[in-house]
This record gives C-alpha cells, sequence and structure tokens, in this order.
C-alpha cells in the first residue's frame, strides 16, 4: 500500500486524515509528500517548502485546537486511572484528543466503561464525547472534524473554487461521514465508504476492504500516467 500512495502522491496532491496523533500516522506511513491531518484534523501539516507535493509557498501547519492541550492532558491521566479496573480498555492521547479503545473489552463491560469515561468529562464541559468502531473519542467542542479539515486543505491547496478539481475521499469510520457530507453539499468530487457491509452514508460509492481501496489508487495512478503521456505526444 506504501508503494501505491507513494505513486498517487507523485500525480495528485494526497492527504491522510486520522483520528491518532499526527506524529504516529506519519511513523507508520513515512512518506513526507504526503499532507496528514491528525487528530481528526485538528493537527494539518503539509509537506516542507521545496517538496515536488508541496504546491503552497510554505508548509501548512494547522492546529485549531492547541489551547485545550493542558486540558487534555489532564483528563488523559485520569481517564488511565479511572479505566484500569476494566480488563482490555486502552486509553490512547492523540494530542488533541483522547481515544477510549474497548475493541478488546467484553460486550457485557461496554456500558460499564461507558459511564466511567462520563464520570471523569463530567467536570470538562469543554470536551465533548463521540463513538467511532468500538471507540470513545474525546475531543475539544470546537467546530472542527474530518470535514472541516478536508475544506481547509482544499482551500490551502488553492482548490476550494476550482470547477477542474474533483476532490476524492475515501474512509471507513463514523467520523468520515464529516467528509462524505463536505464533498456531498458542495457537489465536488465523492466520497467513498470502505465496508463489507451496507450502510447509512454520505459517501456515493463504496468498497469493501483495503484490497479494493489499493486496486482503485492503483487504477488513478495508471490513469494519470496515461493521461500524461498521451498529451506528451499531441
Amino acid at each position: 500500500m506504501r508503494k501505491t500512495v507513494r505513486k498517487l502522491a507523485k500525480c495528485f496532491p494526497t492527504a491522510i486524515v486520522s483520528g491518532r496523533c499526527r506524529d504516529k500516522v506519519y511513523n507508520f506511513v513515512k512518506l513526507a509528500e504526503l499532507y496528514y491531518a491528525g487528530s481528526h484534523g485538528m493537527d494539518i501539516k503539509g509537506p516542507e517548502k521545496g517538496s515536488k507535493s508541496n504546491k503552497v509557498t510554505e508548509s501548512v501547519l494547522f492546529q485549531p485546537a492547541s489551547e485545550f492541550l493542558p486540558m487534555i492532558d489532564e483528563v488523559y491521566k485520569q481517564l488511565v486511572e479511572t479505566t484500569k479496573s476494566t480488563p482490555g480498555a486502552k486509553v490512547e492521547n492523540n494530542k488533541f484528543c483522547l481515544s477510549v479503545h474497548f475493541r478488546c473489552v467484553d460486550e457485557k463491560k461496554w456500558s460499564e466503561l461507558a459511564q466511567q469515561v462520563k464520570s471523569v468529562l463530567k467536570d470538562y464541559p469543554k470536551l465533548r464525547l463521540t463513538q467511532g468502531r468500538k471507540v470513545l473519542e474525546i475531543r475539544p467542542t470546537i467546530k472542527w472534524d474530518k470535514g472541516k479539515a478536508l475544506e481547509f486543505l482544499l482551500e490551502s491547496l488553492g482548490f476550494a473554487n476550482c470547477t477542474d478539481v474533483f476532490p476524492v475521499y475515501i474512509g471507513d469510520d463514523r467520523t468520515d461521514e464529516d467528509a462524505f457530507k463536505i464533498l456531498r453539499d458542495r457537489g465536488q468530487g465523492f466520497g467513498i465508504l470502505v465496508s463489507k457491509f451496507p450502510k447509512d452514508t454520505n459517501a456515493s460509492y463504496s468498497l469493501q476492504e483495503p484490497d479494493e481501496v489499493m486496486d482503485f489508487l492503483r487504477r488513478l495512478v495508471e490513469w494519470k500516467e496515461l493521461s500524461l503521456r498521451t498529451q506528451s505526444r499531441m
């Protein structure tokens, strides 16, 4: 997949938008030519100035929730302490948001874990609780999500009002719906949901698994390379 994404980034501006900490995502992907939006888009950074993939005059860096960092660190410590009695629960600090994973928690304990998390958050009205795929997400109450991050990237790249630019957003989580909705409302580009099962979604299309995503990206690269070869002959 990394090889395919690297080729994709040579053809199109490419971003990874994740709920995880931006540094963690970068250390996993290790492709300097990409744009990274971590913490559900609250920590955005583009390729360094001078990179072939950098279409702007300087590296993009945007962190709309910086003022919440001390509070998030404080809540992280409390959640670790509060949830340690629940086997399988894992609290992850994603810098600008927190994740409480319950994939490895006995289903009978899910409700109890949720109450533990809520008991901590009741003293922090500036943080909100949402749920993803077997994960509870704690984020600042600012109006920012993956959809807002997508809009910011389009603006930063100068693509927001372009009629010849077609954004494609691929995601498999409930939190990706914000980005799908942005594209649908704008009438620009489309979203692709990755799921083996039918779901209500704002995405226009779906793929069933990562292998299909990789095949789709590979075909995009092939189409772009063919277009460039055709243009060079004209």
